[in-house]
């Protein structure tokens, strides 16, 4: 059969966001070439996550369970989905750009002999191809990339698709694929795991967030920060050079190297903008900039901007809002 295979990952307690994102982008290619949209879960258990799947869009759902895909183990899970695209032969597979699926996918792509086109944010079908959108030099210019030979392969950028609306009691279809995974075949061990605690909101998810960066001059003006992201119900984040200096872990970081935001509201203090920042905050909506270089490239991109010391504007603003949000 065809159709258009999102590889879901798994996330806790769940299907990871990024798989229901794949599914609401994976629609309308789907529509395009009248083919089902399908999901393909691999884990040790995965079949309870055939319905969530089947909620977020999905018409088809294979699972493959296996003891090896207990973790997001790249070469297990590439073994996997191989065995996979080759039984349902389907026209197009979408991955998420997530640490798995950028390993997964182009290893994919190479071994099925056709092109994959990387951290993209618009798709469609076009003339018989799939016509893919990427951010290039730093978010500043958007690339067009087609893919004429069957199956496209992609991997989506986080957040660049909204989630459909989960259905009730969905109807779908679960079907198990057997695989066959052999531990000699795979080289790369994992030696140990480090899950690093976070409270509060996510980056990826805030939809407000206050940022900072090396202008600050050391990690302590970043409890005003944090001060302002909980009045704005937001997150804090940084730059590289914060992360660098150590005055943040890197969980913090926004940036190319770092984590992509799709915020409502973005604040960057002491932020000039660097492209490889820019890249992480391309889609978003609006930037609020305070930074003492009027040249600064950020207020290229700002809607609203702030030229002057961020220690004399930044508890102004944070008065300001406290008050707007006692009327």
């Amino acid at each position: 059969m065809a159709g258009v295979l999102v590889f879901a990952e798994v996330g806790e307690g769940g299907l990871a966001p990024i798989a229901k994102e794949l599914l609401a982008a994976g629609r309308p290619l789907a529509q395009a070439l009248g083919e089902p949209l399908v999901a393909f879960i691999a884990a040790e258990k995965a079949g309870p996550l055939a319905q969530e799947a089947g909620a977020f869009g999905a018409q088809q759902v294979y699972v493959a369970e296996h003891a090896f895909l207990k973790d997001a183990h790249p070469d297990y899970h590439l073994l996997a989905l191989e065995q996979a695209v080759k039984r349902i032969t389907p026209s197009a597979v979408l991955l998420g750009k997530t640490p798995l699926g950028v390993t997964v996918g182009p290893r994919l792509a190479f071994r099925l002999g056709v092109g994959v086109a990387q951290d993209v944010v618009s798709l469609k079908v076009e003339g018989g191809a799939l016509i893919a959108e990427r951010p290039v030099y730093g978010g500043n210019a958007m690339a067009r990339v087609a893919l004429r030979q069957k199956p496209f392969v992609a991997t989506v950028r986080p957040k660049a698709f909204e989630p459909l609306a989960p259905q009730a009691n969905p109807s779908v279809a679960v079907q198990s694929i057997p695989v066959s995974l052999d531990a000699s075949s795979v080289k790369v061990k994992v030696l140990e795991r480090k899950k690093v605690e976070a409270t509060g909101i996510r980056l990826e998810d805030a939809r407000v967030v206050v940022a900072g960066g090396r202008g600050l001059g050391g990690p302590e003006p970043f409890q005003q920060l944090e001060e302002l992201a909980r009045l704005l119900g937001g997150a804090v984040g940084a730059s590289r050079a914060v992360c660098d200096a150590g005055w943040l872990p890197y969980q913090y970081q926004i940036g190319l190297t770092g984590k992509t935001i799709t915020a409502d509201l973005y604040i960057a203090v002491a932020i000039s903008g660097a492209s490889q920042h820019m890249a992480g905050i391309s889609t978003v909506k609006n930037i609020v900039a305070i930074n003492k270089d009027g040249d600064a490239p950020i207020f290229q991109e700002a809607r609203f901007g702030v030229v002057g010391d961020w220690k004399k504007v930044l508890p102004a603003f944070i008065d300001e809002v406290r008050k707007l949000l006692q009327r």
